[in-house]
């Protein structure tokens, strides 16, 4: 008998109890992000083992005091048994924490907070620890002070074309208490700083104070990226970023011409709408602590966008078409909702999967990794065969767009896959005769048929 849901950043299968400390690095790890359970009783291919009814009134109490024991601030879980059919198992179930970050007291803060990442549990980077504290603060990095920063550091003729390009009475001067009411300055000590968000937005040079916030933009030939054929850097502002990399993307793309009527119609090759909503959403809700540029690359068959940090709050790749809303910077948000790149809140994600659908291409892939986010928005030349619709091979398919010849462990680490699980989707592909086997052993590798 299979269980009836799979396993996803929220919810985790284990045949049988695992002797090690596995269950507490999880239950941080579902605490530090949206929640989550703990089933056990399951194996990889959700197939309802069980657990035997008489260990599971002992084992109630121990995993108990175990986790309570083990964490700092203390987790209390909900741990029950659920009978189906003639088999139980032992669910442990944890809500989103409110005092993150949690951690594992023998390891301490910095090496004992863990964080899930799709359907793993991984060490939470220093970065990852800092984001998670201020969500407990209800503060966002770009609220921070920039303590070698001034007022004067701001250009106040473009905060000024701002404010007067909004739905409001139109004004003269940018004064402190409309700098303050942004949060473009704060008061600290008895000092004035330009906040973070205020530098990023409107400073006159951002990049003095933060060198990395920057989209780099590459155009590569063919689909493995060893040429570049063009580049740029796009600096200044982060509006000004914008309209710098998204006309150099949309300038390297292909557009097809229609006529209608006594008009002629162009119409690029990916949907513009999927383009624009994928590379505001790098830009506003990326990490800016982390020190590193957002990059876009440009391939013959797919436009890939990197931006540096994870997903924020209780988003992940398993809710992205549900218009879920968490922001991470909430000054650089609320200047983009006001000068009207951003329509409504929750509704990038909908958009970038609608537009694909409607221009019947490829579905783009989202990708959560260890400090960092991808979207690879395929070109029309991305595949041969477009899919009736989204199956379980389709990522898997994916990824031989982006790689001539992927190893298993590829598969495990880019689709958050068992190795069983891994290995019999790739079965699956070698009898469809979509992708072949070269080499055998430790050294197998996988690659998409000649034909």
């Amino acid at each position: 008998m299979k269980y009836p849901a799979m396993e996803s950043s929220t919810l985790e299968f284990k045949r049988t109890l695992p002797e090690n400390d596995q269950i507490i690095k999880t239950v941080i790890g579902f605490c530090n992000r949206s929640g989550g359970k703990l089933i056990i009783g399951i194996d990889t291919e959700r197939t309802i083992i069980g657990i035997a009814e008489n260990e599971i009134e002992k084992v109630m109490e121990y995993i108990n005091k175990s986790i309570f024991e083990s964490s700092c601030p203390p987790i209390i879980p909900s741990i029950h048994s659920q009978r189906i059919a003639d088999k139980f198992l032992l669910i442990i179930e944890v809500s989103s924490g409110m005092n993150k970050p949690y951690y594992r007291k023998s390891e301490g803060l910095e090496k004992g907070t863990y964080i899930r990442l799709g359907r793993s549990t991984v060490k939470a980077t220093a970065d990852m620890i800092e984001d998670l504290k201020w969500q407990s603060r209800g503060r966002s990095f770009d609220m921070l002070p920039t303590y070698h920063s001034k007022e004067e550091d701001l250009d106040k003729p473009k905060i000024l074309e701002f404010l007067n390009s909004r739905k409001a009475p139109k004004i003269k001067t940018v004064t402190r208490e409309i700098l303050s009411s942004y949060e473009f300055i704060i008061e600290e000590h008895a000092s004035l700083y330009s906040t973070v968000g205020g530098i990023l937005l409107f400073g006159k040079t951002p990049q003095k104070f933060f060198s990395e916030a920057m989209i780099l933009c590459s155009h590569f030939s063919g689909v493995s990226g060893r040429e570049a054929i063009g580049s740029i850097d796009c600096t200044g502002t982060l509006f000004e970023q914008f309209h710098m990399a998204y006309h150099f993307i949309t300038t390297r793309l292909s557009r097809a011409f229609s006529i209608r009527s006594i008009k002629r119609e162009e119409q690029l090759e990916i949907p513009e709408t999927a383009l624009r909503e994928m590379l505001l959403n790098a830009i506003i809700h990326r990490n800016y602590h982390i020190n590193a540029p957002t990059k876009i690359a440009i391939y013959d068959n797919r436009v890939e966008i990197f931006s540096p940090g994870v997903f924020p709050g209780p988003l992940d790749t398993q809710n992205l078409k549900m218009g879920l809303t968490f922001i991470r910077n909430n000054v650089i948000c609320k200047a983009f909702r006001e000068a009207g790149y951003i329509e409504k809140l929750g509704s990038g994600f909908i958009a970038l999967f609608e537009s694909y659908e409607k221009r019947d291409l490829y579905p783009p892939e989202i990708i959560e990794g260890e400090g960092f986010i991808k979207c690879i928005l395929p070109r029309p030349s991305f595949t041969s065969k477009l899919p009736k619709k989204n199956t379980e091979s389709t990522p898997l398919l994916a990824l031989f767009e982006v790689a001539e010849e992927v190893a298993i462990s590829d598969v495990m680490k880019a689709l958050h896959l068992s190795r069983p699980t891994a290995g019999r989707r790739l079965a699956d592909l070698i009898d469809k005769g979509l992708i072949e086997q070269i080499g055998q052993g430790k050294g197998t590798r996988y690659r998409k048929t000649r034909n």
